[in-house]
């Protein structure tokens, strides 16, 4: 089979049946055209002519190429094409699979960024008032408001919040979401953010819905439309700002300084990988070295005979 005809098939399959997200299929597409692109150039457009050779080659000049790309962005082409011969494997395409060789570049550990407690606070008072203390006719700031405070109550990826119906949110002391994969979880609603949520579905999201057309998405923008990725992210930054906060804040800021304080006050580590959507537990325990790093703080600023 062709090459390229070979890729439509696999995003036709990761997008229908494995319901991948159009961010994700978006990503593999860039990749994989690039891999076949570079593929072209050696003269290779048949599927049963990719050899495992080929593939380490590709990986290795992708590697070293100037300037090198972050080894998470190799580590996402190299998934990309793993996933994409196991499909032809397994669909029986091709009889084997090359990339049976090709080893997953090592990634550093980077320990996520958390904020503590008190600058989320003033993020949240940043973003908007509470609902008691809301003037007449405050939108924007009370939308915003319940936006971040369903942020850090839930953990959820922004994506995840903005994708929400107002049915979804119907639901009193618990949330479902979405996650990647179309996968739902369910997530506990604190008191603070389903005060916040309630009374921007009651006071503002009439008003906002009236400007634009019909839509069942929970959080609209001021002309109407459905919230986008960029209008959340622009809501924290000008938020961080109000605060006086000086960190890098961003969206997925909230769901670091989630898990992390729910470990620092004891949570056990599967249950905040449940509360996250991870599908490994390896992933959650990153941030134990996050509060280990935090004992470890308090304990040599704390003990007499620690230095």
């Amino acid at each position: 089979m062709r090459l390229a005809r070979a890729v439509d098939a696999f995003l036709r399959h990761i997008t229908i049946e494995r319901g991948l997200s159009a961010h994700t299929v978006a990503a593999y597409r860039r990749d994989l055209t690039g891999y076949l692109d570079w593929l072209d150039e050696h003269g290779v457009d048949d599927t049963d002519a990719v050899t495992g050779e080929l593939v380490t080659r590709f990986a290795a000049e992708r590697a070293a190429s100037d300037p090198p790309p972050a080894s998470t962005s190799l580590a996402r082409l190299q998934s990309a094409i793993r996933s994409f011969h196991r499909f032809l494997a397994r669909e029986g395409i091709v009889t084997e699979d090359p990339t049976t060789k090709l080893r997953p570049p090592k990634a550093p550990m980077r320990l996520p960024k958390a904020l503590p407690v008190e600058d989320v606070l003033r993020l949240l008072d940043a973003a908007g008032p509470a609902p008691e203390d809301a003037a007449p006719g405050e939108l924007v700031g009370l939308r915003d408001r319940a936006l971040l405070e369903l942020l850090y109550a839930t953990g959820a990826r922004v994506s995840e919040i903005i994708d929400l119906d107002v049915d979804d949110l119907m639901h009193g002391e618990v949330l479902r979401v979405r996650g990647k994969g179309s996968k739902e979880r369910i997530v506990p609603v604190g008191s603070y953010a389903r005060v916040s949520v309630d009374a921007y579905l009651t006071r503002v999201r009439p008003e906002l819905s009236r400007r634009g057309r019909a839509t069942p998405r929970a959080f609209l923008g001021a002309r109407g439309a459905p919230l986008s990725r960029q209008s959340a992210w622009l809501v924290i930054q000008q938020a961080a700002e109000r605060a006086g906060i000086t960190a890098h804040v961003s969206p997925h800021t909230l769901r670091h300084s989630f898990a992390t304080h729910l470990l620092q006050g004891g949570a056990d580590v599967r249950v905040v990988q449940e509360l996250l959507g991870h599908a490994s537990v390896a992933t959650t325990q990153i941030y134990t070295h996050v509060t280990v790093d935090a004992l470890r703080d308090v304990y040599l600023t704390s003990h007499p005979r620690a230095r």
